[in-house]
């Protein structure tokens, strides 16, 4: 059982950064895919960005077109700790941020964290 707690939220002007932390219980995180994913109020929970793992030890990242460009999704293998880092942040970000994990076998994402809030003021 994987456990992730997520950090890292808060409240931000527009044009600011943050960044948010996902921290592993699993000493085999560095074979997970990491996910974040987000969800307004009033909208359905949508993914943000995910950096896969690959069996050439590669890590590849892939991200929403809303985030493209502004946000970067990275891991620290020796921490068990994933990061997205948020820059040029939109009122339209505003949002509970969970990050989520799988094994590369996996289709679903089965672990999850209790999310944390950031709210993007104009």
């Amino acid at each position: 059982q994987v456990q992730l707690e997520e950090s890292g939220g808060g409240l931000v002007q527009a044009g600011g950064s943050l960044r948010l932390s996902c921290a592993a219980s699993e000493r085999t995180f560095s074979r997970y895919t990491v996910g974040w994913f987000r969800q307004a109020p009033g909208k359905e929970r949508e993914f943000v960005a995910r950096i896969r793992w690959s069996r050439d030890i590669t890590y590849y990242a892939d991200y929403a077109d809303s985030v493209k460009g502004r946000f970067t999704i990275s891991r620290d293998n020796a921490k068990n700790t994933a990061y997205l880092q948020m820059n040029s942040l939109k009122p339209e970000d505003t949002a509970v941020y969970y990050c989520a994990a799988r094994t590369t076998s996996d289709s679903v994402y089965h672990y999850w964290g209790q999310g944390t809030q950031v709210t993007v003021s104009s």
